[in-house]
């Protein structure tokens, strides 16, 4: 079986400075937990900060296995169900902000997504794309690599913004327990 991979840096969607609500220890008895995302696999995570530490929404934080400036420990991996409604509201807006930040990387995904079944390809598990779209994109990346989502879209009419897809299948993949196949998201 293959270690799980751990997230190096993460963004913090929501700070519960007094713990959570339904905790049932008393109040000063809570430790402070923040809910963040991981830049790398979109891991949700709670985050337990470093005492004294100032954190605020939509920082970014080192969270890997060395020295950590603001973070205690990584408490535990959670599911979408269990964020705060401040961090569900901010959710899809990070995830716009990492994608932006990691373009190649998605656009490398456009000029290397391959079969995953003989009848179900990579391409088809974003939303909007079937068999014709996918024949285009595959196509034309065949002629040329894809540079940019700016590419995509001008060389792909029917694909005006491949990065909302992108964002979308991330939501999807982090919502939905049933998903059967992660493209951008770790199970």
């Amino acid at each position: 079986m293959k270690a799980e991979k751990k997230e190096v840096n993460a963004i913090v969607l929501d700070v519960l400075m007094k713990g959570h609500a339904g905790d049932p220890r008393p109040q000063f008895k809570r430790e402070p937990v923040i809910q963040a995302m991981g830049l790398e696999q979109f891991k949700l995570l709670e985050l337990i900060p470093k005492p004294g530490v100032v954190i605020n929404l939509h920082d970014k934080m080192y969270i890997g296995d060395s020295e950590r400036d603001k973070i205690e420990r990584v408490k535990r991996r959670i599911g979408y169900e269990e964020l705060t409604p401040t961090a569900k509201g901010e959710l899809p807006f990070m995830v716009e902000q990492v994608v932006k930040e990691r373009e190649q990387d998605f656009v490398t995904f456009f000029n290397k997504a391959i079969s995953i079944t003989p009848k179900l390809h990579m391409l088809h598990l974003l939303p909007g794309i079937g068999k014709k779209l996918m024949w285009e994109v595959l196509e034309s990346r065949n002629r040329k690599p894809f540079e940019s989502f700016a590419d995509i879209s001008t060389r792909i009419k029917s694909l005006p913004h491949p990065e909302k897809m992108i964002e979308a299948r991330i939501l999807e993949e982090l919502q939905d327990k049933d998903v059967k196949y992660h493209l951008f998201t770790t199970k």
